[in-house]
């Protein structure tokens, strides 16, 4: 990944910035599901983390790790142990350019998991109904880069 290593919540209430990365990783466990609402998480091994703005809030999931937020937003940001923090691949402000190298706790994958690359896409008509949907919202989304304040407005 191409320096700096930046990223932060949806809202921009949290920022970080990191030295280096180690493994990269999606955790199928349970835990990590409904951390994630999602299908797992995608997670990377931080170091030299520096929390630019503001603090991740934290709720102590299990007896050995903890798990960070956005406390204003919801965006899950950290997987803390004794033995390190990892970091949402997603909350990365490149966040393409840190591939998994290892999948965790497959066997706790949803049992769909490895058909979702067959699904079908949306064909022309929903496709260009859907750009025009997306041409009236306005995001309140942090941009993909640091900045000096942020306040997204109503």
């Amino acid at each position: 990944m191409s320096e700096p290593l930046t990223g932060g919540c949806q809202c921009g209430a949290v920022r970080f910035r990191v030295g280096a990365l180690g493994r990269a990783s999606l955790c199928h466990c349970r835990m990590c599901q409904k951390a994630f609402a999602g299908i797992g998480g995608l997670l990377v091994t931080v170091h030299g983390l520096e929390w630019t703005r503001g603090q991740p809030s934290r709720f102590q999931s299990s007896n050995v790790a903890r798990r960070g937020f956005c406390a204003a937003c919801g965006t899950p940001l950290t997987f803390e142990t004794d033995k390190g923090i990892d970091i949402s691949i997603a909350t990365f402000d490149r966040p393409d350019e840190i591939a998994p190298v290892i999948q965790l706790d497959r066997e706790s994958r949803l049992p769909w998991f490895d058909a979702m690359h067959a699904l079908p896409e949306p064909g022309p008509e929903e496709q260009a109904a859907k750009a025009r949907h997306y041409s009236a919202i306005r995001s309140r989304q942090h941009p993909d880069h640091d900045t000096e304040s942020w306040e997204p407005g109503p």
